[in-house]
């Protein structure tokens, strides 16, 4: 019996436990500067008339043709046109005459200059970064990141990983 015990404990513990045991560590810099870039959203022109008991004139006539063509063309976002007159039909009748006009933006032939104002309606402009940033990782696994500048923008992250299977 007393040869028995020790082999039943040696077939006991006879297959110790094994796992895959992965140990990731990484870390990384996003350095980024802007170009310059500008754009820009135009406006096109609208208008509306509307009356009852009223003759509507731009210049020759009461049709649609006549007041839309009476505006003419924008330049520099003024037009040179005129916008409709009203005269009531009948007098002392009831009559109605509203109008709207929204001018629009004149159409550019040549791109607006960073940071310049131009005469589109709606317009960002974004300057040229200056300088570049850094980025350090120190032996403590320390994760610095110093942006360089207007314009630029510096992202550090470290990320450990464990896995064990």
């Amino acid at each position: 019996m007393k040869k028995l015990i020790p082999l039943v404990m040696v077939a006991g513990f006879s297959s110790p436990a094994f796992a895959d045991i992965t140990h990731k560590m990484t870390s990384s810099f996003q350095l980024t500067t802007n170009a310059a870039a500008t754009q820009v959203e135009r406006i096109g022109s609208t208008y509306t008339a509307s009356g009852s008991g009223v003759t509507m004139d731009v210049g020759g006539g009461n049709s649609a043709d006549n007041l839309v063509g009476g505006l003419g063309t924008l330049s520099s976002g003024v037009g040179q046109g005129s916008i409709a007159t009203a005269t009531q039909t009948s007098a002392g009748g009831a009559f109605s005459f509203s109008q709207s006009f929204i001018q629009g933006d004149v159409i550019e032939t040549t791109a607006p200059a960073v940071g310049a104002v131009s005469d589109y309606s709606s317009q960002v402009s974004t300057g040229v970064g200056s300088g570049t940033g850094t980025g350090t990782v120190t032996s403590a696994h320390a994760v610095t990141a110093v942006g360089g500048g207007s314009g630029t923008s510096s992202i550090g992250q470290f990320v450990t990983e464990l896995n064990i299977n």
